[in-house]
């Protein structure tokens, strides 16, 4: 859960991105975007640099160029600014159920080339939903860049031309049996929905799932597929990235002869969405088909245009990011009361919250776990972390971004995001970077006491039928759904 440092966002095909949650030429700043927080001089002197071209075509769209002949490979990465959040209440899934569709074959681009002219030569391809940003990627021999620009190119242009009933009602059904699968059938799987539902209005678009409601994928009808296709899937909301080893004058003229007839599309409303705040603890318990009690806690705090979300994820290292890490040595191992516990920052364009998930072993309680784990990190909140645990953690997590970007992928990613996010693809190995490592001691304890209070969800995952078992099960209210943890939301 913790991310110090821009993560590398791969999924599988059939994989949404979890919803409980970076971007040398500037351009305009994305509709609702706001202003990136400045490292110091001395910091931004030792930020990464990563070589790179971008340059915006007629019809909007962001191309970003980066050479890197270490071997002969290249990364093709579509970055669309649009995921779940831009989806409306009884309309949701679609960016997600569209991520299927992208897969069935194009104008020009009969079912099955893709993987034909990807996986048949060496390499790969694949796609990812999150509640932000929708992404298409390729990694091919250097020989094979042309085609998988035009593969690309004739999905973002020609796509509907072959998307009719029966495809389209194929790819509704896949997803709708994911959902089972994936959420509605599996132990703990509607854990984050039900905590979203109770954390958001309804009408906040980070309340509703990536995959989507069950319901609304049902009654999904083509037509309005089309339009959220049309409106979203256009070159003015997308960024171009290509990394590794290619001829840069050449690639240009690609990318010019395959996208540069695209049409623009209309200009992008973003969704204004406010800052959430609850001004009580919210405590729910919930019956699920398991064996084993959980206990779930999810605090609030802040998107990716706060600098605070720097030390809200150095927290949640400090606390479960190693085995001698506050809560993990604690609980699982000197204690041996927790099976797991893991807690950390999820930081969003728009919204963020801080997580705690602890399994407990045989003859402990859920609120035994509670008051253990609030006391840890009451005594952080009181001392802060030392100085050791402030270097060990973020060596390490700077360790794990450095690592993801190795690959020509890897860098692919981080620079169509922090494009999308901030219209600056250097976002992350500067801005980010740096006022990463300069997290101290004292911004930590600061944060943990400005968003770790009691303003929060607390929810107990018990047997069916044995809600004593909840963590002070007097004070929770028991919920079945996602619709009962909204219920709960809009009157408290």
């Amino acid at each position: 859960m913790t991310r110090l440092f821009p993560p590398t966002l791969l999924s599988g095909r059939a994989v949404a991105f979890c919803a409980l949650g970076l971007t040398i030429l500037a351009a305009p700043a994305p509709v609702g975007a706001q202003s990136a927080p400045k490292p110091s001089a001395a910091a931004a002197a030792g930020a990464i640099r990563i070589p790179f071209e971008k340059y915006v075509l007629p019809n909007g769209m962001t191309v970003i160029l980066s050479q890197d002949k270490t071997t002969p490979t290249a990364a093709v990465l579509m970055t669309y600014h649009v995921g779940s959040k831009n989806e409306e209440v009884g309309r949701t899934g679609f960016a997600h159920l569209f991520e299927h569709v992208m897969f069935t074959g194009s104008g020009h681009v009969p079912y099955g080339m893709h993987d034909r002219y990807t996986e048949g030569v060496g390499g790969f391809n694949n796609g990812g939903t999150s509640s932000d940003l929708t992404s298409y990627y390729e990694s091919v021999p250097s020989n094979y860049l042309e085609t998988a620009l035009w593969m690309e190119a004739d999905r973002m242009g020609w796509l509907l031309d072959a998307l009719d009933s029966m495809k389209y009602n194929a790819q509704r059904s896949i997803v709708q049996q994911e959902r089972k699968q994936r959420v509605d059938n599996v132990p703990y799987g509607q854990v984050s929905e039900i905590m979203a539902a109770a954390m958001y209005p309804k009408t906040n678009p980070y309340s509703w799932p990536v995959i989507g409601h069950l319901v609304d994928l049902q009654n999904a009808p083509v037509s309005a597929v089309k339009q959220f296709f049309r409106k979203y899937y256009a070159p003015n909301n997308t960024t171009l990235s290509i990394v590794g080893d290619f001829d840069r004058v050449q690639t240009k003229a690609w990318v010019a002869k395959y996208f540069g007839e695209i049409p623009r599309g209309s200009a992008i409303v973003r969704p204004n969405i406010a800052p959430t705040v609850l001004p009580a603890e919210r405590r729910l318990v919930y019956e699920d088909a398991v064996q084993v009690p959980k206990l779930y806690i999810s605090w609030p705090t802040v998107s990716v245009h706060s600098p605070d979300h720097y030390a809200l994820e150095v927290l949640g290292d400090i606390l479960t990011g190693s085995r001698i890490a506050r809560l993990t040595k604690a609980l699982v191992y000197d204690m041996q009361t927790a099976a797991t516990v893991s807690a950390g920052q999820n930081t969003d364009e728009d919204r963020g919250a801080f997580g705690l998930e602890a399994t407990p072993r045989p003859g402990t309680t859920l609120e035994s776990l509670e008051h253990a784990s609030d006391s840890i990190i009451a005594r952080i909140k009181m001392e802060g972390p030392t100085a050791d645990e402030i270097k060990r953690s973020k060596a390490g997590m700077e360790l794990q971004f450095l690592t993801g970007l190795e690959e020509n992928l890897g860098k692919a990613f981080q620079l169509g995001s922090n494009q999308a996010y901030w219209s600056d693809p250097s976002h992350g190995f500067t801005v980010d970077y740096t006022m990463a490592k300069a997290v101290t001691a004292a911004d930590v304890k600061r944060v943990a006491n400005k968003y770790l209070g009691s303003g929060r969800i607390v929810m107990s995952v018990v047997p069916t039928g044995k809600l004593d078992m909840a963590s002070k099960p007097a004070a929770s209210t028991q919920v079945k759904n996602m619709v009962d943890a909204a219920k709960i939301r809009e009157i408290m």
